[in-house]
């Protein structure tokens, strides 16, 4: 079952990636893929391909006996609990206030569908704000109508 808590795969690659002091950001110019993708491979959310996890492991300067890992497909998602990290929690929070008025306006526009996660992209920006900088998250998409038969 999925849970919030990191695989040893994981940590070893966080170990590594702190100790190089390598950003995402980082990694998203040595990869050529987003940083956010390339943070779900490191969480074992999403897979790579050998050329991907070679070149990630590399610039993580780890053995790349540790690449095919990284290649096989994850279990994805947190687990069937509400999550407990804070900043995770925000985004189930936000979707139990905003869940149904997004369904509604997104319905509205597009009619009866859904988004998908597999044809999608997320970025995390950052905005800076004399009040306070801004998270700005933006996932796009794409469509599926629900079929009629």
């Amino acid at each position: 079952m999925p849970t919030t808590e990191v695989s040893e795969i994981t940590k070893k690659l966080l170990t590594a990636k702190e100790a190089t002091g390598i950003t995402f950001a980082d990694l998203e110019q040595k990869l050529g893929r987003d940083e956010v993708w390339i943070a779900s491979v490191i969480y074992r959310q999403a897979s790579a391909s050998m050329e991907e996890a070679t070149a990630l492991v590399t610039a993580l300067g780890l053995s790349a006996d540790i690449a095919p890992e990284l290649t096989e497909s994850p279990v994805k998602g947190l687990g069937p609990l509400v999550p407990t990290d804070p900043l995770i929690y925000r985004f189930y929070e936000i979707m139990q206030v905003y869940g149904m008025p997004m369904k509604a306006v997104i319905h509205e526009k597009f009619g009866d569908g859904i988004m998908s996660a597999i044809d999608f992209t997320l970025d995390v920006e950052k905005e800076e704000d004399p009040k306070g900088d801004r998270v700005k998250v933006i996932m796009n998409g794409k469509f599926l109508p629900y079929k009629k038969w």
